[in-house]
């Protein structure tokens, strides 16, 4: 497990702290359980120093690794327009469910990358993935939200192989989500959204 490192991407706003920032320390220590890393007891800390006299909304990326390390590092933070309407693509690469790091926040974004790479920044916003049966999964960077008109949101289940994101639990816990496998024909019928921690819920539409 020494090849890589656990990763948490958050959003600070100066009148708020951190936003959803317990979620974001229970997936972080879960994680770190999971995979016998140490438990990552002073990430709090080592977050709230890196945004210290912080005026503007940031991007904070925490990384931990296998012997205790955490390294924080920031950036400005600037939101999406209220109107804006991701594209999105579908990636020949799938993921494989039995996959079970693929549940996991980690360093190790090989599969995420190669999709990615399959379009131009001018072709997507975000690139959605598939697993080996051919159910919808995530996106590269975004977990996937469906409204197929049930008055919940539906999102695939973690058994498809994909990434618990904060965003995605948070939305679930609300009773805002439920989880429930999707297909293209789903998407197709209902309406598509993506997001995670950073950027919220993204309306989206899928192009072929």
């Amino acid at each position: 497990m020494a090849d890589f490192s656990l990763i948490e991407t958050l959003r600070y706003e100066p009148e708020l702290g951190f936003v959803r920032l317990r979620l974001h320390l229970a997936r972080l220590s879960r994680s770190a359980r999971r995979i016998g890393f140490p438990e990552p007891a002073g990430a709090r800390t080592k977050l709230e120093e890196a945004v210290a006299g912080a005026r503007s909304a940031q991007r904070v990326r925490l990384v931990f690794d296998e012997k205790g390390n955490t390294s924080v590092t920031t950036a400005p933070f600037t939101p999406l327009a209220p109107d804006v309407v991701w594209t999105i693509r579908i990636a020949d690469q799938r993921l494989d469910s039995a996959d079970k790091l693929l549940r996991i926040k980690t360093t190790r974004r090989t599969v995420y990358e190669a999709a990615r790479a399959e379009y131009a920044a001018s072709e997507a916003d975000e690139v959605l993935m598939l697993n080996e049966r051919g159910e919808v999964c995530e996106g590269t960077i975004t977990s996937i939200f469906l409204d197929d008109g049930s008055g919940m949101l539906r999102t695939p289940p973690i058994s498809c192989g994909l990434l618990a994101g904060v965003l995605r639990t948070e939305l679930i816990c609300q009773r805002k989500a439920r989880v429930g496998r999707i297909t293209l024909e789903d998407v197709q019928a209902g309406r598509l959204y993506v997001g995670n921690s950073l950027r919220g819920l993204i309306p989206a539409r899928l192009l072929y």
